[in-house]
């Protein structure tokens, strides 16, 4: 019994009287409640997944309702902004600043807000100076890349050879965003980075988009609004009028972020974010090697990312046979199919197989299929209106100034470049492991013979309900009087804009419907 004991610890034999009296109550609670789990009940709250409780603010009005003025203003410390300033300007890195935010009429203490953008920030100015531009390659198209129309899409950097730098200091129309004009900038809020589970309206992050180049940005409003039209998965967005620290500026487009709110709306599955710095291409099993590459949005630490790499690894290393066969076990290919073709109809230069590697995967865990959704879709509408649905996508520069959108080379289609055997493919993988653009997927997508008369299919079905059937239009007037019922809209130059647009929208209805 003696060396029993001294075999316990010394600092459990001290207490035994309290640890005896711990085991002692929780036997008496499983005597009183047995095995069943007390679970607290708030009514001010909601619970968004198992074991989180998420306070959901209503406001006072619908964010996303066109039919009604909007307005949005930010105060943040002085102090604050300046430190979060220094340290982006040194390293890159995008620092929350700790803010106050009224939506409508709704005060929100304490909300983050951080600077949004990889290309559109580069021409923010601070004292007089950009940032110094990095060496470490991270962020760097590959060499010999040069995107149409001058302006790189986000995500990726025009080359440090000096002669862009007026279109890296300048955004589109010629206009400087300066770190001293705060209400001019793009910004993405966050309700929950300083108040853990708070949402507005369902939302965990807001992305506030800049007017680079135009007043109101309608190119983007139209083509976020067609991806809904045509029934696949969008984002809302909604004009307001815009103040920071007592500044204000025009209206500015407010965007839905495919956030955890986003993907309990889509249903029950995972979100994955597809990231600028990535590629579509298998590194191995372990899931850290994809940091660069996706980001799990939603379910963390009940989901994980092997579903995205058994998908990359299987449209890898899959014969063209079992690609045909195979693909719709795992992949919506009917929804990819109208995916493909919207980005097509709506000019998307940078899509899933642009530069910026712009979509996001979701993993519906009932089907066990991908659905592929549209993201980004700020450089819409500004390419070549007469192209085709198999010509690549350009893009003009903002404003006019010709049309200086792409030609497909020998062997491209539809934005997607045929691939050369892989003996014959140059090593362009850049550090942070993105290529300057293609998507693996996309591109068998289009070369399979089975897929690609599917897709035509549904290029031919969405020109002639979205452009010849006045949707595009209706919208883009929708839009229009959306932007106007806030204070300070410039309703004239918008109008300019507008009309335009409607051009734009016009020729590539008689383009893509003239033989229908």
């Amino acid at each position: 019994m003696a060396r029993l004991r001294h075999r316990i610890p010394v600092r459990l034999r001290h207490h035994w009287r309290l640890v005896a009296t711990c085991v002692a109550f929780l036997a008496a609670c499983y005597g009183v409640f047995g095995s069943g789990t007390v679970r607290p009940y708030v009514t001010s709250v909601r619970t968004a997944s198992a074991g989180v409780v998420v306070r959901d603010l209503a406001g006072s009005k619908e964010l996303f309702d066109a039919a009604t003025p909007h307005e949005v203003t930010l105060t943040f410390r002085e102090e604050g902004y300046q430190a979060m300033l220094a340290e982006y300007f040194k390293d890159g890195d995008k620092k929350y600043v700790e803010a106050d935010l009224t939506i409508d009429g709704t005060t929100i203490p304490s909300v983050g807000i951080r600077l949004k953008g990889n290309s559109t920030l580069q021409g923010l100015t601070w004292k007089g100076q950009t940032r110094p531009r990095t060496t470490s390659g991270r962020g760097n198209p590959p060499e010999g890349f040069r995107p149409p129309g001058g302006e790189p899409p986000e995500g990726v950097q025009p080359p440090g050879d000096g002669r862009q730098e007026d279109a890296r200091r300048r955004g589109g129309s010629g206009a400087a965003l300066k770190a001293e004009e705060p209400e001019n900038l793009p910004w993405l809020i966050s309700f929950d980075e300083f108040v853990e589970d708070r949402r507005y309206q369902g939302h965990s992050q807001l992305a506030v988009r800049p007017a680079m180049g135009s007043a109101a940005v309608l190119n983007e409003a139209v083509a976020i609004a067609l991806v809904g039209a045509a029934d696949e998965p969008s984002q809302r967005s909604a004009y307001t009028s815009f103040s920071v620290n007592g500044r204000r500026s025009a209206p500015r487009l407010l965007v839905e972020y495919l956030d955890e709110g986003y993907a309990e709306r889509l249903g029950h599955g995972v979100l994955y974010k597809s990231l600028a710095s990535g590629d579509f291409a298998y590194q191995g099993e372990d899931q850290t090697a994809y940091v660069d590459d996706f980001k799990q949005v939603n379910l963390v630490g009940e989901r994980d990312l092997q579903p995205v790499i058994d998908l990359v690894r299987w449209v890898e290393q899959a014969s063209d046979e079992e690609f045909a066969s195979g693909l719709a076990e795992r992949l919506d290919v009917v929804s990819f199919a109208r995916y493909a073709a919207l980005q097509n109809i709506v000019l998307n230069f940078d899509d899933m197989a642009g530069p910026g590697h712009n979509y996001y995967l979701w993993y519906d865990l009932g089907t066990k299929r991908f659905r592929v959704i549209s993201w980004d879709m700020n450089l819409a509408l500004r390419g070549d209106a007469t192209a085709g649905p198999d010509d690549a996508i350009g893009m003009r520069s903002p404003g006019g100034g010709g049309d200086r959108a792409t030609r497909p080379e020998p062997g491209e289609q539809a934005g997607q470049r045929v691939r050369p055997p892989a003996d014959q493919q140059p090593d362009v993988r850049r550090p942070g492991g993105a290529r300057g653009g293609g998507h693996a997927l996309k591109e068998r997508f289009l070369e399979d013979a089975g897929f690609k008369k599917l897709y035509e299919r549904e290029h031919a079905a969405l020109s002639r309900d979205l452009l010849a059937g006045g949707t595009a239009t209706a919208l883009l007037d929708q839009a229009l009087k959306a932007y106007g019922l806030n204070a300070d809209a410039d309703t004239a130059k918008a109008a300019g804009e507008a009309a335009d647009l409607r051009a734009t929208l016009e020729i590539r209805a008689k383009a893509l419907t003239q033989d229908g």
